[in-house]
Formats: structure tokens, sequence, C-alpha cells
């Protein structure tokens, strides 16, 4: 136990030290991942993530998980939907530290103004201080067991089709959709195709910022970040309410997904803006 205690340890101080020799001392610096898309023909080409450092691979066209046996399964699941996890966060990141640099400015020029004004809306804020509330994150366990459960371990046709790891609805006729197999009222209902797993995700993020049902997850998100004080508060998710939110917790708990809260993109593939 103390050795593996130790292997960790070390891990994420070397990923500590990775990012600040890109970051430096400047807070106000952004970056742009390069990314990698897979088009998966064969689960071969999915890479078992092995460490805190992940290579951000952005894999579509995920299918045949169901012929694995359930632990392979599951391992290739998370190393497929993990890299875009860390993607979308660290895009949102990006978005934050934006938003601190313009809070910290005496003045604006109009390229401030509209950056503000198009995040302002995009998350319905209030002011710039709720702009920051709602463009918190989570830990990243709890994307893992929401999207485990959403997507059925990654066997939903909406994951296969569409690349939407949360079966999220689309109301836009102008955007890319599938339509979904069953209905509602006996009106058809479409699902929102994206384009790989990260746009998914980020979209998933902006749903619980925006919405007046998560107010109460955002305000405990001030205070923690421990996965299993948040789940609660995500039991609006679902019409199963607590079913579901302790459905979550004994995903994380028995596979582990905690130890991916610390997992980070490779600094690598980090460029500055």
């Amino acid at each position: 136990m103390r050795q593996a205690l130790t292997s960790r340890t070390l891990i994420r101080t070397t990923v500590l030290l990775l990012l600040s020799t890109v970051s430096g001392c400047d807070k106000s610096r952004t970056f742009t991942v390069r990314t990698e898309t897979i088009k998966v023909e064969s689960l071969d080409q999915i890479v078992l993530v092995a460490d805190a450092v992940v290579k951000p691979l952005l894999y579509t066209h995920v299918s045949g998980l169901e012929k694995l046996p359930v632990r392979k399964a599951k391992a290739k699941f998370i190393s497929a939907v993990l890299p875009s996890i860390l993607v979308a966060k660290h895009e949102i990141e990006q978005r934050r530290i934006r938003i601190e640099t313009l809070r910290a400015k005496k003045s604006w020029n109009e390229t401030d103004s509209a950056l503000y004004i198009d995040l302002k809306n995009r998350y319905r804020a209030k002011d710039i201080d709720d702009l920051l509330v709602r463009t918190h994150t989570l830990p990243t366990s709890i994307v893992l067991a929401q999207a485990a459960v959403e997507s059925g371990w990654g066997k939903s046709r909406f994951f296969l089709q569409a690349n939407n790891l949360f079966g999220v609805w689309s109301f836009n006729t102008n955007e890319s959709r599938i339509v979904a197999r069953r209905t509602r009222e006996n009106k058809r209902i479409y699902l929102r195709a994206y384009p790989d797993m990260s746009k998914s995700i980020i979209d998933y993020f902006e749903i619980l910022a925006r919405s007046r049902s998560y107010k109460s997850l955002r305000e405990a998100r001030k205070q923690t970040e421990d996965p299993l004080e948040l789940l609660p508060h995500l039991k609006n998710y679902s019409e199963r309410r607590s079913a579901y939110t302790n459905q979550l917790k004994k995903i994380i708990l028995r596979n582990n997904l905690k130890q991916f809260d610390s997992y980070v993109i490779d600094p690598q593939y980090l460029v500055e803006d």
C-alpha cells in the first residue's frame, strides 16, 4: 500500500511540475489543446490510460464494447471517454481564466466587452461574479459515472451514432441531430449529434451551469470538490432522483473512479494562444 501511495504522489508531483513549466507565473495565459481524433475501427486503437498524465485522444465511432468481458469493457470505456472529459474541462477552465482576467481589468476594449457579453448570454449569468460560479466544472469521477449510466457504458445508440454521452435532446432543426426511437406525449424526440465526445461534455457542463435545477449544485461546488458531497445536488438530472444519485455513488466507489479526479492533459499537447 505504501508503495502504491508513493507512486501516486510521484505522478502528481510530476504533473504539477510539468504544468508550472507550461504556465509559468502568468495566470492570465491561456492554452489550446492539440488533440488527435481517432475514428475507432478496432477497440485495440483505444489506448488504456496508464497514469495521471493523459494524451488528448478524441475517439469517435466507439462500438463493440458489449462483446468484451465486463472488466475489459469498462476499462476501454473509461480510457475512451477520459481524454475527452479532460479536454472539455480544460476548455472551460480557459474560459474562467479569461473571465478572471476581465474582472481584474480597470477598463475593457471592444473585444473584452464582446467576450463578456457572449459568455454572459451563453451561461445566463447575472454578472461577472455569477459567470465565474457558473463556469466551474465537476470532478472527473462524477462525469465518468454519469457518462456510464446515461450511455449504458457505451452501448446506447445516441453514444454510438452521435457521440452523445448524456442523451441531450435537440430542439433546434438547424443543428446536427438524430431521431430518438421513443416519443414523449406522442411527439418525436431528437438527440444532439456531436463531432466528438468532448463537445458533448462541454454541452453537459453548460446545461448544468444554466439550469435553475442545478443552482444548489453550483452553490455546493463553491464549497467543495468532493464528488460524494456534490452527488446529491444532481438528483434533478433524473426522474429517479435519489435512486439515480445513489447509483452514481456506487459506480464511483465500485470502479474506483475518484482516482481520475487528479488526472490532467499531458502539458506537451498545450499550445499557448
